[in-house]
């Protein structure tokens, strides 16, 4: 049977090498390129040959045609032979011939080649191929990146594109391309307001935007999303912020709609399996004892696996906390809270065997869950557990022992602190990566969180470099490379200069939202008026709160100035892609310099005030009050940089103040108004 097979498939692929070598001819008088596909490539296949037709007619002036038939060939032009051995005969047979290498085992799962190769020894012909339909993909889109300029991030970045010839399109070396060390890498669409807010449809998850998120996302080796935010996170339909900004509906066929679109450009969908999304909320009161409330718990999750579109889950994640809101869990019924998840994991992961045998599993050890681990917390062996960062890069926990599990990693290219300016840090990518594969073999999964993914860019993809290759990967040559495939060289120098200013004013745990609450207390103790937050107590005011901020806020401003004035020297020089020069590199460090600026004023204030009730002398009042207009002045100008935004048009709405993540609030002119009644009640 196997020989008949053999014998079909040789003369199958005689003809097509016929057909090939009669319309084959000079490459620098063709004016044609034909992708060649095998009548078995999948639709994920397919949708690959597609985006690779594209990259070429923006960058190849020649009629691109996808064929699989011979008799399709209507005209002369270079050849391009596209697919795995199982999709593809000819690449078998090429395969088998010897003039390729390429199986299932080698390069192996997700690997893939390029290759040149002649047909009976008249013109050379490319063959991009996978060992299977990811390593296939991977090869197209690193051939699109590198021999055709196309940027897997060009939706965001608006990188300029190079013409080139067909006659370059052949300028390589054969290159195998080995799988990834991480084989599911995985992108967490979380906190995600400005992405789904900046066309001005509030919490309106805009096709367009969110695609092309995936379609970069893909380019960059990512095979997995976890949809978080997208099923209506409890924020969005409880929190009086959010109600106040629109009534949120979820809309679940639109939900089935984007798995579906992942699914298709071959990513696993991941998804959290938290009792507090809108697709089908479970009261928080039952999300604090499991003892009471199992059948609850149970009932619940089968639901979403029988009447949502989370029956299409890939990859269930869990994580060991409060299963409607995302903190802690603290027992209302006296339960220890390890025995507790020993039991939700085991009843979790059989429901899951039940439904989708042999789907992965994650345990995701967020926040406390890692001492929980380290407490004896153990899941039932088929789960990959993966260990968390503190938010920007780094861990305050480190496991004990794996105990023979495999691990992954949880890492934040962003994180809810820094969510409005992001912290470069591939330095950081480089070193605390390196350390969880060698020290602790976690190279089973790697979720990456990038918050509203576009300010984040740099770290997402350093993230995806790192877990390709960690052994290639170096953090100076990475911003080098990355930078200069935007920028002209001198320009891309005050880029990265700025970066590493602006990744050292954000140490700590610090970020543009963080000194948003610090300001909340600096203007909390102006006014004598306590902060209010969401679902929690008020926070009386207290200078102690505000001095605990004046050292660092002057290390950090020093930082930020430096950030800004070396990326005011590269937008100077800069002569490719300007806009996202000063999109992506000025403007964020501006947006904070803005923050800072207005929150030392207010610090210097607090300083005055302090010591006019210390003393009672008039001369710290009128000092403190005399700031006010440089305060307005400071506030003017974070509303008015943040509304003018960005050069690119596309991107205009995006910083807005009236449509970011109200998380830590946003300074009002009410605000600073209380102050100023406030200082004057006391003169």
């Amino acid at each position: 049977m196997k020989t008949t097979l053999r014998f079909s498939r040789i003369l199958i692929v005689l003809a097509v090498l016929g057909v090939l070598l009669f319309y084959s001819f000079s490459k620098e008088k063709t004016t044609s390129c034909f992708l060649v596909i095998g009548k078995g490539a999948s639709e994920t296949e397919r949708n690959a040959v597609d985006d690779f037709k594209q990259d070429l007619e923006k960058t190849v002036s020649a009629k691109v045609h996808i064929v699989s038939d011979v008799n399709d060939l209507t005209d002369k032009g270079a050849v391009i032979v596209l697919g795995t051995p199982a999709s593809n005969d000819l690449i078998a047979v090429l395969n088998e011939e010897g003039k390729i290498k390429i199986t299932k085992e080698t390069p192996g799962p997700r690997g893939g080649i390029w290759a040149k190769t002649t047909l009976q020894g008249e013109e050379e012909v490319i063959v991009i191929a996978g060992s299977d339909v990811q390593g296939f993909q991977y090869a197209v889109y690193d051939y699109s990146n590198e021999m055709l300029g196309i940027d897997p991030l060009q939706y965001w970045t608006g990188k300029e594109v190079t013409p080139k010839s067909i006659k370059d399109l052949f300028n390589f070396a054969d290159r195998k391309i080995a799988p990834p060390k991480v084989p599911l890498l995985c992108y967490f669409e979380n906190d995600v307001d400005e992405l789904a807010n900046y066309r001005g449809d509030l919490l309106s998850y805009d096709w367009e935007s969110y695609t092309e998120m995936i379609n970069s996302l893909v380019r960059l080796r990512y095979n997995a999303i976890q949809i978080f935010d997208m099923l209506g996170r409890p924020e969005f339909f409880i929190r009086p912020e959010y109600k106040e900004l629109t009534d949120y509906k979820l809309d679940i066929a639109y939900v089935e709609k984007m798995i579906d679109y992942a699914q298709k450009k071959g990513m696993k969908v991941a998804i959290d399996f938290a009792l507090g999304y809108q697709i089908h909320p479970m009261s928080a009161d039952k999300a604090t004892c499991w003892a009471d409330y199992k059948e609850d718990w149970l009932t619940a999750w089968r639901y979403y696996l029988e009447e949502t579109p989370l029956r299409k889950t890939d990859i269930f994640i869990l994580r060991p906390r409060h299963q409607v809101w995302d903190w802690e869990y603290e027992s209302s019924c006296g339960e220890d809270k390890v025995e507790v998840f020993n039991e939700v994991y085991k009843a979790f992961g059989d429901l899951v065997d039940a439904y989708k045998p042999n789907a992965d599993k994650v345990l995701v050890c967020y926040s406390d869950g890692m001492e929980m681990w380290n407490d004896g917390f153990r899941p039932p062996k088929d789960w990959i557990v993966a260990w968390s960062d503190h938010g920007f890069g780094d861990f305050e926990y480190y496991p004990d022992t794996t105990d023979g599990y495999d691990f992954g990693t949880y890492m934040h290219a962003g994180f809810w602190l820094n969510h409005t300016v992001h912290n470069p840090y591939p330095e950081k990518v480089e070193s605390v990566m390196k350390e969880m594969f060698s020290g602790y073999d976690a190279d089973t999964f790697c979720l990456v969180n990038g918050q509203n993914f576009r300010p984040f860019l740099l770290n997402i993809e350093a993230y995806a470099e790192v877990c390709n290759s960690p052994n290639s990967f170096e953090a100076d040559a990475f911003y080098k490379k990355w930078t200069e495939g935007y920028f002209d060289g001198e320009s891309a120098e005050h880029a990265v200069a700025s970066m590493k200013y602006l990744h050292r004013a954000q140490q700590e745990r610090i970020g543009y939202v963080q000194h948003l609450w610090e300001i909340r207390e600096a203007i909390s103790y102006l006014s004598d008026s306590p902060i209010q937050r969401p679902g929690k107590l008020p926070v009386a005011h207290d200078y102690k709160r505000v001095e605990n901020d004046l050292e660092r806020v002057r290390f950090i401003r020093q930082e930020i100035n430096r950030a800004v004035q070396e990326a005011e020297k590269g937008l100077g020089k800069v002569k490719r892609n300007k806009n996202f020069y000063h999109d992506y590199i000025y403007l964020p460090a501006r947006l904070y310099q803005d923050l800072v600026d207005f929150e030392q004023t207010l610090h210097d204030m607090s300083v005055f005030k302090k010591q006019f009730e210390d003393t009672g002398d008039d001369k710290f009042l009128n000092d403190a009050q005399a700031l006010l207009p440089q305060a307005k002045e400071q506030l003017e100008i974070i509303y008015r940089n943040r509304k003018t935004g960005d050069k690119e048009v596309k991107w205009k709405n995006w910083y807005n103040p009236e449509i970011r993540r109200p998380n830590n609030g946003f300074p009002t002119f009410q605000m600073l108004d209380q102050i100023t009644l406030n200082l004057n009640t006391k003169s």
